[in-house]
């Protein structure tokens, strides 16, 4: 699984190889070069305390956008207007999530693929995998997760952090899936992320049919929802981690614990590796 080295280990194979660049290292290790360098990303610590405030409420309230967010935020004392409540929610990748105008402008010059999964039975492993991006908050400062996982056995196939909302180690986290499988439907939302020439060409390369949540639908993509909150509440909300490299010390041994450990219902109490891979594996 992407992310599965510790920051410390990632730090020391790269250094150890002196003789080459850095980013050929990070490329032959199968690693994102922004891991190498992590520092999270910065706020004032009144906006990291609201960021984190929003987090929280958001997870419980996903269909809050941002005139509920800030009447909460006044009910919890805290002094802020929309315009603020608005940049913070922006800068965490959120909006709320019911059946709306789309108000943001595409990139025009990526394509939208149309949404293949309306009406598709999921009967397999590897018949779809699915993408999203999250905030996931720090004691100091904040970063970003992808994952990539698979729709049937609900398995994180991958996983990566940045600390800026780039395209980077969305391709880093996808190309290091596609070395455990190839799915035949990979689903996203709109996202610059995932509409980039560059992340549609991986999939492309490995003929995989690329299907797009539509406008304003709030179901098209409900696992990765729903595995954001699990991860939020099992994981990132108990233990308060200080620093990037007890994140992804945190969140390897959490998603170790989620894809082999954790019975889930919806599974009939299976774990998604028994699933994945089959109950002898």
């Amino acid at each position: 699984m992407s992310g599965c080295l510790s920051i410390e280990t990632r730090r020391s194979l790269v250094q150890s190889g002196a003789e080459l660049s850095i980013a050929r290292q990070c490329e032959l290790l199968g690693i994102h070069r922004s891991g190498v360098y992590y520092e999270p990303a910065g706020e004032t610590e009144l906006n990291l305390e609201l960021m984190h405030k929003i987090d929280e409420q958001y997870t419980k309230t996903p269909f809050y956008g941002s005139r509920r967010m800030t009447a909460w935020l006044n009910r919890q004392d805290y002094e802020v207007n929309r315009k603020r409540v608005q940049r913070l929610m922006r800068i965490m990748g959120i909006e709320a999530i019911y059946p709306k105008r789309r108000t943001s402008i595409s990139d025009e010059e990526h394509k939208i693929y149309p949404y293949l999964l309306r009406d598709v039975t999921i009967v397999r492993p590897n018949q779809v995998w699915a993408t999203d991006i999250t905030y996931i908050r720090m004691r100091r400062g904040f970063v970003y997760l992808v994952a990539i996982l698979d729709w049937f056995s609900r398995y994180v196939l991958a996983w990566e952090l940045s600390n800026t909302l780039d395209r980077g180690f969305c391709i880093a986290a996808l190309k290091a899936a596609l070395r455990r499988g190839t799915p035949e439907i990979f689903n996203s939302d709109q996202g610059c992320q995932f509409t980039s020439d560059d992340f549609t060409a991986v999939l492309k390369r490995a003929g995989v049919d690329i299907s797009m949540d539509g406008r304003g639908r709030v179901f098209d993509n409900i696992f990765t929802e729903r595995l954001w909150r699990t991860v939020k509440y099992e994981n990132i909300y108990l233990n308060d981690y200080d620093a990037v490299p007890d994140v992804y010390d945190g969140l390897d041994r959490y998603f170790a614990f989620y894809n082999d450990e954790r019975l889930h219902q919806s599974l009939d109490y299976a774990t998604p590796r028994e699933i994945h891979f089959g109950a002898a594996a």
